[in-house]
């Protein structure tokens, strides 16, 4: 057999092997990802960004629902001062409280000034010693609320006022406890922020071990690209947008299920408002009502987490690279 004959038969036995093999398998080029779409590493990465985007979305939403509930609160008691005429013997209680409410409407701005009762004023009591109590032989004070209208109000003169004219009487314009109200919500607020932040550290840590795994999985490939010229950000970016697939979905669940408990309270609180214990987590909270800014901050979080997942990946195979040079 001649030369040429013997090389057009290796052809032909080429071209049936390729045939076959073509008919009973895949075809041998296709796309395939540097990194995995699915498997359990990135499963669990999800589930520990969703856990810890809820979280930090909680957070989030606590201390704005704690700040919003806290302005209504300065904003109202600002507007009042109280003074307290208390019972003393020789002094007709009735009167004092008459004199004392006198005076407080005659100063420079101030609106409505509203007496309460002796009725009324037990009420106030009631919280505290129970109802069904016969408060007459208790010396109980009469509770006078004057509504400010200005912001020329003069706490101090109206206060000497009442000392000249009715030495029972307290005045109390709330500065004191507005003081109080004012630390307490800070460090409230100041706290559920560094929830967030050591949440946000813990998932970043997670981001960077699970990149770091992931790169050792699939060391081969990345040195073998590295070294026939691939360039850096080809493979960086393979890692980047793999995981901003894994944050932003991770992110998704977790800021879904924060959004949808926040709506479910808000939904819920009506029906709790009428107990005691209700009504002082009405006054803490505002009814677990989160306004469109609150929402907003959930969606922003999602997305930032997302963001921070795959810019975090993608710092770590760069520096990766560069220590393989």
């Amino acid at each position: 057999m001649s030369h040429a004959a013997q090389r057009n038969r290796e052809d032909d036995l080429l071209e049936a092997d390729r045939n076959e093999i073509g008919s009973d398998a895949e075809p041998l080029r296709r796309e395939m990802p540097l990194v995995p779409a699915a498997s359990i590493a990135g499963r669990a990465l999800v589930t520990v960004i969703a856990i810890m985007t809820f979280l930090a979305s909680l957070a989030a939403g606590t201390a704005i629902l704690i700040g919003d509930a806290s302005r209504g609160w300065q904003s109202t008691v600002a507007q009042e001062a109280t003074i307290q005429v208390r019972p003393v013997a020789g002094h007709d209680l009735d009167a004092d409280t008459r004199k004392a409410a006198e005076i407080a409407s005659q100063t420079p701005d101030v609106g409505e000034v509203r007496t309460f009762s002796a009725a009324e004023s037990a009420r106030l009591l009631e919280p505290w010693l129970g109802g069904g109590l016969d408060l007459g032989e208790l010396p109980v004070p009469r509770m006078i609320v004057v509504k400010k209208t200005g912001a020329a109000f003069d706490p101090e003169a109206l206060r000497a006022s009442l000392k000249k004219a009715v030495p029972s009487a307290i005045f109390d314009d709330h500065s004191q406890w507005l003081s109080r109200l004012t630390v307490m919500t800070r460090t409230v607020v100041g706290a559920a922020i560094v929830l967030f932040a050591l949440v946000l550290t813990t998932m970043l840590l997670a981001v960077a071990f699970a990149t770091r795994g992931a790169m050792a999985g699939n060391s081969e490939i990345i040195n073998v690209l590295h070294f026939v010229g691939a360039e850096d950000r080809f493979i960086a970016r393979e890692f980047q947008h793999h995981f901003l697939r894994l944050g932003l979905r991770g992110g998704l669940i977790g800021a879904g299920c924060a959004a949808l408990t926040f709506f479910t309270l808000g939904r819920l609180a009506p029906f709790w408002t009428a107990t005691a214990s209700g009504d002082q987590m009405e006054a803490l909270f505002g009814g677990f009502a989160l306004n469109l800014q609150g929402y907003l901050a959930i969606g922003a979080i999602c997305i930032g987490i997302a963001l921070l997942t795959g810019l975090i990946s993608r710092i770590i195979v760069y520096r990766h690279l560069r220590e393989l040079g």
